[in-house]
């Protein structure tokens, strides 16, 4: 099985619209997404946990599990802050909705691997310190639906 580093090969966009209610961009919608890959510092979340249900009985004294609910992860996103510019700040404003794509394998058209999450930002702050280095500024997102996973980004 080959092994990759995302570094370089995993992008990640936002868009503030998919028309498609089950969140399976078109390739327009790809192409005129945002994506921010080379400003991204950190990535935390962007997953599903399932919250296990215990199930103990009278015939054992091991405590068995099912699946339960599942829930979004705590998820966010850390970006280099640029010091002239506020777009950033801007198109992320706290409660603007929209659609984080992370595409694991790279964007070409047919390949496997695309997530899409339908968001709401939390919150939008700047991480201030005094440590040697660069500024940067941290993202919060709401999911706000169940994600589609695993997709294949789409051809034109």
């Amino acid at each position: 099985m080959p092994r990759f580093n995302r570094k370089g090969v995993t992008k990640i966009l936002f868009t503030d619209t998919i028309t498609d209610t089950g969140y399976l961009p078109t390739a327009a919608e790809i192409t005129g997404a945002t994506d921010y890959t080379k400003d991204i510092a950190a990535v935390e979340g962007f997953s599903i946990e399932n919250q296990e249900i215990e199930t103990p009985d009278m015939d054992s004294t091991f405590v068995s599990k099912i699946p339960g609910d599942d829930s979004a992860a705590d998820s966010s996103l850390t970006f280099y802050e640029d010091d002239v510019d506020d777009t950033l700040e801007q198109d992320l404003a706290k409660g603007t909705t929209g659609f984080i794509i992370i595409c694991r394998k790279g964007k070409a058209p047919s390949t496997k691997g695309m997530d899409v999450y339908p968001v709401r930002v939390a919150s939008n702050s700047p991480a201030i310190t005094a440590d040697n280095e660069a500024a940067k500024l941290m993202v919060r997102f709401s999911i706000t639906d169940r994600p589609l996973l695993n997709a294949t980004v789409p051809s034109s």
